[in-house]
């Protein structure tokens, strides 16, 4: 399995498309940070003595508790565009037809599979993590001089390791979801549905139950601190549907695989 998964990840390195789409959504990371970094460094020089910050105007906070939040809540914001790229990379070889090549070296579907998820999965992890750093210099770059030390706590690094969690996990999903209707749009179409429901909030107030079924409402209630009053469930139920997502579309697409002829 090891020798699997590093050739699907060089085949993987080797996408132009996926470079691309990694670069623009860095880019685009980097860019809604700049745009309100000026914003959040006037709150964190207007803290108050006893640690209250006012980043909205008229909703003070705890500073530490609130900047943790930010932190958090701007990772979450971009790892929205993660989907896309683990489709990408699904959809690559459906695109250029050379699934049949790749089930000659590997005719074991499912084991196929998985060196693919594995792949995919370390790969995204470092987008991830680039990802949280880019969060994290920016929001370092307005508390130097104030609180520093607040992102080396374990707070802020059990905050790094839930959004990862969910960035691989929900990421894993929508690779299957891609690999089970055997096309990138349609993937990302899938994932964009699921997103929606969260999005609109046409489940929280009627069914939260089945609102925190749903992998974007799963990854709020796993991030966002329980504090802020409207997830639907709490941390633990967060990253077991996460993990059930994941695993309950890596079977289907192995057993899609197994059963389809591979073009």
């Amino acid at each position: 399995m090891p020798a699997a998964t590093r050739a699907e990840l060089t085949k993987l390195l080797t996408l132009p498309s996926v470079w691309i789409v990694t670069g623009v959504i860095l880019a685009l990371h980097t860019l809604v940070q700049l745009q309100s970094a000026e914003l959040f460094a006037d709150a964190v020089a207007n803290i108050t003595p006893d640690g209250i910050i006012e980043i909205f105007t008229g909703q003070p906070q705890p500073a530490k508790q609130e900047i943790l939040g930010l932190l958090a809540g701007a990772s979450l914001q971009m790892g929205l565009f993660l989907p896309v790229l683990a489709a990408v990379i699904a959809g690559q070889e459906f695109r250029s037809r050379q699934l049949g090549l790749t089930v000659l070296a590997m005719p074991r579907r499912a084991r196929m599979v998985t060196a693919k998820l594995l792949a995919t999965a370390l790969y995204v992890l470092v987008v991830a993590i680039l990802i949280v750093g880019v969060s994290t210099a920016f929001v370092y770059a307005a508390i130097r001089d104030w609180n520093a030390g607040l992102l080396l706590t374990e707070e802020a690094f059990l905050g790094y390791g839930r959004f990862i969690a969910f960035a691989v996990l929900f990421c894993l999903t929508a690779f299957a979801v891609t690999v089970v209707a055997r096309g990138t749009l349609t993937g990302i179409v899938v994932t964009v549905a699921l997103i929606a429901v969260t999005m609109s909030q046409v489940l929280a107030g009627a069914a939260p139950d089945l609102d925190a079924l749903f992998p974007l409402s799963a990854a709020r209630n796993l991030i966002l601190d329980p504090g802020i009053g409207d997830l639907t469930a709490g941390r633990e139920h967060g990253l077991l549907v996460l993990i059930g997502w994941a695993v309950a579309t890596a079977v289907a697409a192995a057993i899609t695989l197994s059963r389809r002829d591979a073009r």
